[in-house]
């Protein structure tokens, strides 16, 4: 090995890929690893907010910093995946997404492990929100 040349198999791994936005709500955040999987196993790149802050870092710092670090988040994502039911969270990052124009897909939860695409007539809300189901 020629002592000034660095080898590791990182080196090689440049490949682009598609950046995926991971949402989902509070209640499916016992989920949040299976959709980071999921993201990589399709070959994208997942951003999951759980993943990075948690549940908003415990209330350690305001919640409106996180939920604007997520909307940043979203901003440089190729891409939203959708979880589960939809919450009112959920719901302002659909809506940033649309905005965007980024592209949204839909995901249901299947016992707990496996994952369905859905259409987004097939989305379901948190109670309340069902009013807002043509807003997506």
């Amino acid at each position: 090995m020629n002592e000034n040349v660095f080898e590791h198999p990182a080196i090689n791994l440049r490949k682009n890929k598609k950046i995926v936005y991971v949402a989902m709500s509070k209640h499916n955040f016992y989920f949040r690893r299976h959709a980071v999987k999921f993201v990589l196993e399709k070959d994208c790149v997942p951003i999951s907010p759980y993943g990075i802050f948690d549940y908003f870092l415990l209330d350690s710092v305001n919640r409106d910093k996180i939920r604007e670090a997520n909307n940043n988040l979203l901003k440089i994502s190729d891409e939203l995946w959708v979880f589960g039911e939809i919450s009112d969270g959920v719901l302002a990052e659909i809506l940033l997404a649309k905005e965007l124009g980024k592209k949204i897909r839909y995901f249901e939860i299947v016992d707990s492990k496996e994952i369905k695409e859905i259409s987004k007539e097939e989305v379901k809300f948190e109670e309340g929100l069902e009013k807002f189901k043509e807003l997506i």
